[in-house]
């Protein structure tokens, strides 16, 4: 039984390092049999920098025809069959693939995650914005800004100008809304995050809601936009306020959802 499991190990071990492996910060990342892993985290304008280390095993001899290393960013959908996406999650991984390749024998393959990071927002403009039915409501709300970390807090507040209505509570729900695929082969998810629960009751003219809302309690990812012209993910806010025959008025506000650089 051992002499069998020896017989049919790779001939060699493939090792990858970055250069300041113990001192780059790294990021949480959650895979798929829903344990963290922590991958180093790289910046989107620096070098990646390091080694690959090939040794054989005991006894075991080496002969190959080269050996390529490739930067891979992926886009992995749970399920796909021809041009047709039917998923339930998405995921963007960057990865370095090793191969040494080999003649009459399968290839030798080795691969190493890490995490891309984009910088924080340099501008990040407020909302605003007037809404309403003509000689029936006119309300207008804020947002602090329209850019927010993983696990940041939005606050605002609702200002009601005019209400002719009988409004029985309003909410504001966060929507992600995901698409792969391109032209006639799109196919797109609207998912509600959450929903929370801004008035229970009708307001009155000159009347104003305070929002505070915290993002660390759901599943978010970063945006997304147009991944290799097939792979987006776009986050909303979206305003509902519901009168008391349940007639039911939106008003949805896109915002950008990106990852905080985190520490070691």
């Amino acid at each position: 039984m051992n002499f069998l499991a020896g017989a049919f190990r790779p001939p060699c071990n493939i090792r990858i390092t970055f250069s300041d492996g113990k001192t780059r910060k790294k990021v949480s990342v959650k895979k798929e049999n829903g344990q963290a892993a922590m991958l180093p985290l790289f910046h989107s304008q620096e070098n990646i920098v390091g080694e690959v280390c090939i040794e054989p095993n005991q006894g075991k001899k080496i002969e190959h025809n080269g050996v390529k290393i490739e930067l891979l960013g992926q886009i992995e959908l749970y399920f796909d069959r021809g041009n047709f996406y039917d998923f339930t999650s998405l995921a963007c991984r960057y990865t370095l693939k090793v191969t040494v390749s080999r003649n009459y024998v399968s290839n030798i393959v080795e691969y190493q995650d890490f995490w891309n990071y984009t910088p924080t927002p340099t501008i990040n403009n407020s909302i605003k914005m007037e809404v309403g039915i003509e000689d029936c409501l006119h309300i207008e709300f804020e947002y602090n800004k329209s850019k927010y970390q993983l696990k940041d807090v939005i606050i605002g507040k609702i200002y009601f100008l005019l209400v002719r209505i009988k409004i029985k509570n309003m909410e504001l729900e966060i929507r992600r809304r995901e698409s792969t695929g391109s032209g006639p082969n799109t196919y797109v998810e609207t998912e509600t995050l959450a929903k929370f629960e801004l008035m229970d009751g009708a307001p009155v003219r000159g009347e104003s809601i305070p929002i505070r809302l915290f993002l660390s309690p759901y599943e978010l990812t970063p945006t997304y936009r147009n991944i290799n012209n097939k792979f987006s993910v776009k986050y909303y806010l979206n305003l509902v306020l519901v009168d008391e025959e349940d007639r039911r008025y939106f008003k949805q506000q896109e915002i950008t959802v990106y990852r905080q650089q985190e520490t070691s």
